[in-house]
């Protein structure tokens, strides 16, 4: 962070704004101080700088985490349990902060990233900023036919009245792929049902950038540097020059 980083971007990172253009507006209204002095558009941050948003003081974490854990089937992502079913967080360890990014439901497996970084779980799931997640399935019927793949393309409407589609569906072996840039409870499964192919197993394979890859399920590990910043550039934009700076105090 020697050249330091932009005050809009700084914002975000501590959690003082939910996006850049919030932070502008917090910037001209008068309300965001650096050093004491009211800041303007324009502004960076250096180590050691004072940041206060309405008199509060707004800091970096001390130590950003982002973990990729391999959800197993049955585990629910919650805390507690009310069915009395083990939970991810008996996988996980113990860390201030660590939070689920998205949700699988119990008999759904594979990826689940947590963090302690609340920017990046709003940028990451919130469909508004397109970031992609891939499924793949197993229907009891097989694979379906590539015309009714490109229905969930096209979209389909749920009996709930829902509208649901795919970025992107085609056919794999006994099942499928499928991309959306949403995530809707159990979206994957009714869209699946929608089509006379229903469910009987599903694994997140990638978020965003990040691939499950080879991780045996139950297993957790941090992201590496170079995750990390393909992470920040699909959460945040392409802006290379300030992406290390969100692991600075790593």
């Amino acid at each position: 962070m020697e050249e330091g980083l932009r005050l809009q971007k700084y914002l975000v990172l501590a959690g003082a704004a939910p996006s850049r253009r919030k932070a502008e507006e917090l910037i001209r209204g008068g309300r965001v101080t650096v050093n004491g002095a009211v800041a303007r558009l324009g502004s960076r941050v250096h180590p050691g700088d004072e940041v206060r948003v309405g008199g509060r003081k707004a800091e970096l974490p001390e130590r950003r985490v982002v973990l990729a854990l391999h959800k197993p089937k049955g585990y629910e992502t919650t805390r507690t349990s009310r069915s009395g079913a083990p939970t991810v967080y008996e996988l996980l360890p113990e860390l201030p902060g660590l939070h689920p990014v998205g949700r699988l439901d119990r008999d759904s497996e594979g990826l689940l990233l947590f963090t302690n970084d609340g920017a990046l779980t709003q940028r990451l799931t919130h469909p508004r900023y397109g970031v992609k997640k891939v499924y793949r399935v197993w229907s009891r019927k097989g694979t379906p036919p590539s015309d009714l793949l490109r229905k969930l393309e096209r979209g389909v409407t749920l009996k709930s009245g829902v509208r649901v589609q795919a970025l992107k569906a085609r056919p794999k072996e006994g099942g499928a792929v499928i991309t959306l840039t949403e995530g809707k409870k159990r979206e994957v499964r009714y869209m699946m049902a929608a089509i006379g192919y229903p469910v009987e197993r599903l694994v997140r394979v990638k978020m965003g950038p990040i691939r499950l890859g080879g991780q045996k399920p139950g297993t957790w590990r941090e992201l590496s540097a170079a995750e990390l910043k393909a992470l920040d550039r699909a959460a945040f934009g392409p802006e290379e020059d300030e992406a290390p700076s969100r692991s600075a105090k790593r």
